[in-house]
């Protein structure tokens, strides 16, 4: 069964489940562009696409307010940013 995510948007939602567990808050988004390697409006553009899609809900102008809609069992494993494709896609 194909996720109804892109390959970009699952690494973008197993970084956020895996955040989450490791620092007990969401990530912000600059954590994320540090993680990814992108510049802050890739980042904010993915958040606001995965928020669009319903993957994500936040709650405005509270940070780190990330709660994830999907289950974490369907996430695909988060991979290290050297071992991503190059391409970006969102």
């Amino acid at each position: 069964m194909t996720p109804p995510y892109t390959e970009l948007q699952g690494q973008y939602l197993a970084y956020l489940h895996q955040y989450s567990i490791l620092n007990g808050c969401a990530p912000s988004e600059a954590d994320m562009q540090r993680f990814f390697q992108v510049t802050p409006p890739t980042v904010h553009q993915m958040v606001l696409t995965l928020e669009r899609r319903g993957f994500i809900q936040r709650i405005p102008g509270q940070a780190r307010s990330i709660t994830l809609m999907v289950p974490p069992e369907s996430l695909p494993l988060l991979k290290r940013p050297q071992d991503r494709a190059s391409k970006q896609e969102i």
